[in-house]
Parts: structure tokens; sequence; C-alpha cells
């Protein structure tokens, strides 16, 4: 076995981790929040909210950083409040375009060390920063970006839109390192050249206008599985994967066990649905930027998510009773 860790132990593992527990809350803001709009195409539980503008659609993004990662770098934190709108809006098969950030800090070195990593990451993306709000000398440290975006209309990828049959795959970049600041980040990105970087998020908009991808979510704190776990929530799908087709680094080599990775946010990666006939050819694509993307189950039928390894499997997540985000059943519907 590849992984020392049962099934049974792993779906316990992701569904006490923090970084789902903490999604609990979204279904009672989206109840409190939902308004209806003809502009509006797509909103709550997707990556971005999907605004019509004719053909085009603007993407609208917005994401904060934990306040223990705040406390632990915040130049990491600056540059990671980058780094996952980018991903939201690039999940999208959009094309990222400006950002906004909203600063609260408590002294003047904390704002230069998340500034620089906002820099640093904007620069890196080409992803300017072209306004926002600061709250100097206050009581705490927090960092919230919010990102604008474009795509045509016809080559968005959802998140709600994944199918039984569909083939799920998992693409993430494993040439990097477990960040020295936080033992669940895999920063897989601040060594890359800007070049590198860019043509792994562009291949998103790639796959947008190839209509190769029915689905999509970049994986973000829930870690590999717990973000499929969304992805099926919002298209009211389940699956089943097999634990040890998902990519890894040599998990020996770095001192983590597989438990520890798959609850970890990885620099650069996704979680794609797809069709038999296009599942390889994805891969291929991914391959090409420096990614190491595999086949790691298939969406079917019903609510839950089924972790198995020899024969031997364990649900995760029954996300009719128990889900991620908790959504309203009025959210994503297709």
């Amino acid at each position: 076995m590849k992984n020392n860790c049962s099934p049974e132990s792993i779906a316990r593992s992701i569904r006490e981790y923090e970084g789902v527990t903490r999604k609990h809350a979204i279904g009672r803001m989206i109840e409190s929040l939902n308004i209806e709009s003809p502009d509006i195409a797509a909103s709550f539980g997707e990556d971005a909210a999907v605004i019509r503008n004719d053909d085009t659609a603007l993407l609208l993004a917005a994401d904060g950083i934990w306040s223990k990662l705040m406390e632990a770098d915040p130049f990491w934190s600056g540059y990671c409040a980058v780094l996952v709108n980018i991903h939201d809006i690039a999940a999208m098969g959009g094309r990222p375009m400006a950002m906004v950030d909203i600063l609260s800090v408590s002294n003047k070195e904390i704002c230069e060390e998340v500034t620089r990593g906002l820099v640093t990451a904007s620069r890196q993306f080409n992803v300017p920063i072209v306004g926002g709000h600061i709250h100097p000398e206050s009581t705490y440290n927090v960092i919230d970006v919010a990102i604008l975006g474009v795509a045509e209309m016809d080559d968005l990828i959802y998140s709600h839109t994944a199918m039984p049959g569909d083939q799920v795959i998992a693409a993430i970049d494993l040439d990097g390192r477990i960040h020295p600041s936080c033992a669940l980040n895999w920063d897989s990105v601040t060594m890359k050249t800007p070049e590198m970087v860019r043509r792994q998020i562009g291949l998103m908009q790639e796959l947008g206008r190839k209509k190769m991808a029915t689905a999509c979510k970049d994986i973000s704190n829930p870690g590999v599985i717990g973000t499929l776990g969304m992805l099926l929530e919002v298209s009211r799908a389940g699956a089943t994967i097999e634990l040890d087709d998902i990519p890894r680094p040599d998990l020996k080599k770095i001192g983590i066990s597989f438990e520890q990775w798959v609850r970890m946010y990885p620099g650069m990666g996704f979680v794609l649905t797809a069709k038999e006939e296009n599942a390889d050819e994805i891969c291929k694509m991914f391959e090409g930027v420096g990614m190491t993307a595999s086949r790691i189950g298939k969406v079917e039928n019903g609510s839950s998510l089924v972790a198995r390894h020899n024969g031997t499997e364990s649900t995760v997540f029954d996300l009719e009773t128990e889900g991620i985000m908790r959504l309203p059943p009025s959210c994503c519907i297709k």
C-alpha cells in the first residue's frame, strides 16, 4: 500500500480537518445574502461569481487568509492572498485582470512584509493590484483580496456541472516543498519563473476554450479530497476515488504522511471532471506545464464521496446529509 492509512482513517481525518469544518458556515451566509438578479449567471458555490456583459463574463471573487498564517508569516500571507484569488479565476477558465485589497495591520513591520508578498505574487503572475483600503494600527492583522477576471460566456468552467460517468482528475505541481511557515502548505510557486506559473494558469483558459473539462475547482484549504467534495456538493453528485491514484511527491523523502498530504493546500493544483474521451489528453496537457495529473475516480449518481483502496472503502462525506458548505437547496441547481 502506497499510503499507511486505511480509507476509514483518511475519511475521518478529512471530515474533522479544520480546513473542511470551517466551510460549514457558508450555507448559512448564502441564505442571508442571496438576491436574484438577471445579470448574474452564477454565484454562490462557484469559485467566482459570473456577471453577464453581453457575450463576455465578468468574474468576481474574493478570498482572505487565515489569521494563523498571518501570525506565522506575513510575507507568505500576502503572497497567498494573491495566489488563491488568481486560482479562483483560473478554475473558471478565466483570465485574471486586476485585484484590490483590504489590509488591517497592527504595526509597520507586518504591513511591509504583507505588502512585499502581495507585490511579489502580483508581478510573478502579471495581475496588478489597482486599489483597496488599509486599516493602519489595527488591533489585529488580516489581509483580504478581491479579484476581477474575464472569459467568454461559452468558455466558462463551472463547479456545479459534473455529471455521473465523468472522470475525476487531480492535477498538482509536485515540484515544490513544504512551506517552512505552515506544515499544511505545499509551496510549488515561489521558486518558479513567471513564464511557468503563467503557462499553468493559461492552461485552464485553454481547457475552457476547448470545452474539455465538465467541471473544476482549484484545490484550496480543504485539500484535494475536501475540494472534490465541494465540487460534488454543488453538482448534486457523488464519486468513488482510489486513494493510491492521487498525485503525490515522495512522502518518505519529505517526511510526511499520506494523511497530511491529502489535507495540504498545494501551491498549484486543480480538481477537474471530464468526459472519458478527454481525460487522458487533459492529463498530458498538465504534464506539458510541469504538473502531475491523473484520473483518481469517477462521478456517480447519489451523494456519497467514497475513498477506496484494495477493495476496502469508506464514505468520506454523504453530501446530502453532511455537506461541506451545507448549501441551501436552491443553490447551484442545474
